[in-house]
């Protein structure tokens, strides 16, 4: 019986209703009614059930470990002028290296992922780069404002710790709360829009999942997932979606992609989960879609935010790639700390 995670994703949710982040105003668009935005494919509304969810984890989720002992690891690069380098920081966080410029991916350095750092779900173990060690960021990638992609504290941190501000690029309305913690760097991008920072180019794509920081929030700002073309090879960072034609459709429009970071975490039980976050098998399946060369494994081992165990999702991977023929250094995980180099 895990009452630790029964306790945090209600004491989460009731605290979440106290707050809200930023709503969106706009002219109807393709995906914004006027009011909030929505997925091509309606989400069902079981993902809405959150009570259900959350008792329902008194007896169905398993007991993940009080903390764990990251290995060392060696610090970053300053920068890197020579393919493209990824260092699995924790969770979404990652650090994407090419063309001498630092990518930072949905940042979370707090201790929990939360509205307040007394109550709700607490990492159980450190980011595996320290963020004194992190060399300066250019742009930030933030895929939507949930609580464990968009951390407040972290992106304060970011900011300040260094003389010129990254650039940080999320959907349509999150841009207000960046504005109300001082941080003015920022673009606010609609799905098919682009950016372009020296000579990098960021295209802000279509995903399936939603958004919200409290109840009166639900759905008022935009989420998606971001391609990053380089001359080392276009880059795909997921954030979070779950399974839907448009991996495809990115696979088609920028593939093939030297590297796609994929989430494999936080997908049980599948009657809540399935809408929005993608499991093992469908991000093996997502790999396939978008052409990708090379698939890193994200969100998961970190915070218990759902019911699987906390090596789950590595084992099933491993299983998923095995029934699809997919090698194993196709598609990998890494430590929290550890870089791989793609040339």
């Amino acid at each position: 019986m895990n009452k630790k995670l029964c306790a945090g994703i209600v004491v989460t949710f009731l605290l979440a209703s106290c707050v809200a982040g930023p709503n969106y105003k706009g002219e109807v668009l393709e995906n914004f009614d006027g009011k909030e935005f929505f997925n091509r494919t309606p989400l069902s509304q079981k993902t809405l059930d959150v009570v259900s969810f959350g008792w329902g984890s008194l007896t169905q989720s398993e007991q993940w470990p009080t903390w764990i002992d990251n290995n060392p690891a060696q610090a970053p690069l300053a920068s890197v002028a020579d393919g493209i380098s990824v260092t699995y920081i924790n969770h979404a966080t990652t650090l994407i290296q090419v063309q001498g410029l630092n990518i930072l991916t949905d940042p979370i350095y707090s201790e929990r992922a939360s509205p307040f750092q007394w109550a709700g779900p607490k990492r159980i173990r450190d980011p595996g780069i320290a963020m004194k060690d992190l060399p300066n960021i250019d742009v930030i990638l933030v895929s939507h404002n949930h609580y464990d992609h968009l951390d407040v504290d972290t992106l304060k941190q970011l900011t300040a710790r260094q003389e010129t501000p990254p650039l940080v690029l999320s959907g349509l309305g999150v841009g207000e709360l960046f504005s109300k913690i001082g941080i003015s760097n920022y673009v606010d991008m609609q799905w098919g829009q682009s950016e372009h920072y020296q000579d990098l180019e960021f295209a802000f794509v279509e995903c399936r999942h939603r958004s919200g920081r409290g109840l009166t929030d639900q759905m008022k700002t935009l989420w998606g997932s971001f391609v990053i073309k380089s001359s080392a090879g276009n880059i795909y960072f997921a954030g979070d979606t779950g399974y839907g034609p448009h991996l495809k459709e990115h696979g088609e429009a920028y593939g093939p992609f030297a590297l796609s970071i994929l989430p494999i975490g936080a997908y049980e039980p599948r009657w809540f989960m399935k809408d929005v976050h993608l499991n093992p098998a469908e991000a093996v399946m997502a790999h396939k879609d978008l052409n990708s060369e090379q698939s890193l494994s994200i969100h998961f081992g970190v915070f218990q935010l759902t019911y699987e165990a906390m090596d789950s999702p590595a084992a099933d991977l491993k299983a998923a790639l095995d029934a699809r023929g997919v090698d194993t250094a196709d598609f990998w995980t890494l430590e929290p700390g550890e870089a791989r180099t793609i040339r």
